[in-house]
């Protein structure tokens, strides 16, 4: 293990969070509120201490998956950690682990809070965490390489360890080029948003809060009814927008490129929008009765499928009153995600298929013991190893999923609210079942509880591996 180029990186990581939290500083100032002080002592303390561990590149910058994985699993952890100090320092959240707990959400894109009152919270730490959102949608990894661009494979070893999905590429060949196209894209649908959102009648805070918010598919809102009290051109706004970061974006990169036709031939972007017409049409049909217009009844119904199957968490209606078949359907959506390569989560749609290719194809084997068929996705072969890896994922995240229920389950809290909330913080959704609904938050939870629940967050945020790997004695021999 190489840890003199793990610092580096991470002093570089460091130095860019706290870079980023003199906008959280500045708006403090703005508004006049006494807590901007928290927001640039752990700016100007972090950038110093970033720029010292990162001042001077190593003479060994040899790099591999191994050293990929730390970078990233510790920079996630020290990123919560950090970002955990300022609502701290200002006593907004008084207690250190609640924080992280906080940001962790915010920053894996999770939506989980601990917060009873949202409304209570500045300006400053609202905008952070909204904006905490924005920086973990698409990595603040990435954004290194975009803007930091290292040498060697260790641009690959870093990408592949923070993006989602089963398989990773580039768009381009130059990995740096990537990254910039990558943010050019999520800045300027960021932007769209925003100045549609203002365009509807939200004030520019609000706006700008909630688009981050939402272009992570995070779901932090700024006001205790999240969106509920808004009108329904936002809402529908705010729905199509989830569903567009939930597509991979691989595929607004050939809309540039001006290859239509290739669009098309992805069957993971096919199914994600089946998937969601077909929830969509389940739950209206199922809540209509509840409902003054039918009109209403497809627009909450919208909204609840996009922010979960993105794993957004946004909510315009308490879906714990909903009848159990669109509970359940919220539920498996939940378990499926958005696309790989999107900012949203859960075990994304490209894993699912996948698997159900390759169980048909097992079951196929029995038939017909002499035909030789290949899984295949986009009119290509998957290869064998990528299909293995997809499998052992699934059984990693069963074992974790019911490893996290089992010590949740010492805490006071029913099985529907252990089961879901453990569901909604590793598959960064947020919102759960029951005590933690849409109306319900992470507070009365017990502090092994959450700390079972960051350790979910920043799993599930990483695919597993790069946390996992952190607590296993040989991933740091020396080479």
């Amino acid at each position: 293990m190489n840890i003199a180029v793990i610092l580096f990186t991470l002093g570089r990581v460091i130095a860019i969070e706290s870079a980023f939290m003199v906008l959280p500083g500045i708006v403090s100032l703005i508004y006049k509120e006494s807590n901007w002080w928290t927001y640039f002592a752990v700016a100007l303390v972090g950038m110093l201490a970033g720029l010292l561990v990162s001042f001077k590149k190593p003479k060994n910058m040899q790099f591999f998956a191994k050293e990929g994985f730390a970078s990233v699993g510790l920079a996630w952890f020290l990123i919560s950690l950090t970002g955990a100090l300022p609502p701290f320092l200002s006593r907004e959240i008084p207690n250190y682990i609640d924080a992280v707990f906080e940001m962790s959400s915010g920053f894996t894109t999770t939506g989980a809070t601990i917060l009873t009152d949202v409304e209570a919270m500045s300006h400053a730490t609202l905008f952070w965490r909204s904006f905490s959102h924005w920086i973990g949608g698409m990595g603040i990894v990435v954004f290194l390489l975009a803007v930091m661009p290292m040498v060697g494979g260790v641009n690959m070893h870093l990408l592949r360890a923070e993006s989602p999905g089963p398989v990773v590429g580039k768009l381009v060949p130059k990995m740096k080029d990537s990254s910039q196209i990558l943010y050019f894209i999520y800045i300027v649908l960021t932007l769209i948003q925003i100045i549609s959102l203002k365009l509807m009648g939200m004030s520019f805070f609000e706006a700008v809060c909630t688009s981050c918010a939402t272009a992570g598919t995070g779901g932090f809102g700024i006001y205790n009814s999240s969106i509920a009290d808004f009108s329904t051109l936002i809402k529908w706004n705010v729905t199509i927008f989830m569903i567009l970061y939930g597509v991979n974006f691989n595929v607004y990169f050939l809309i540039l490129a001006r290859k239509f036709k290739s669009i098309f031939k992805i069957e993971e972007v096919r199914t994600y929008f089946i998937v969601i017409a077909v929830a969509i049409g389940i739950i209206t049909v199922n809540i209509f009765k509840m409902y003054d217009s039918f009109g209403n009844a497809l627009t909450d119904a919208a909204f609840q499928v996009a922010s979960i199957i993105t794993t957004t968490g946004f909510a315009t209606t308490d879906f714990n009153l909903w009848p159990s078949l669109s509970k359940t359907v919220l539920i498996l959506i939940m378990i499926c995600g958005a696309c790989a390569g999107s900012t949203g989560g859960g075990l994304k749609v490209s894993r699912v298929l996948i698997v159900i290719k390759a169980v048909r194809q097992e079951i196929n084997s029995f038939i017909h013991p002499r035909s030789v068929k290949a899984v295949g996705m986009d009119d290509r072969t998957v290869d064998k190893a990528v299909v293995k890896s997809v499998c052992v994922y699934f059984i990693l995240f069963a074992l974790i999923y019911f490893g996290s229920v089992f010590i949740v389950s010492i805490d006071k809290y029913d099985m529907v609210t252990n089961f879901t909330a453990v569901l909604a913080t590793m598959n960064n959704i947020g919102p759960g079942l029951e005590a933690v609904g849409p109306t319900g938050n992470f507070a009365g939870f017990n502090y092994l509880s959450k700390i079972v629940f960051i350790f979910d967050m920043l799993a599930g945020r990483l695919e597993l591996y790069p946390i996992l790997l952190l607590f296993i004695p040989p991933m740091w021999k020396k080479h």
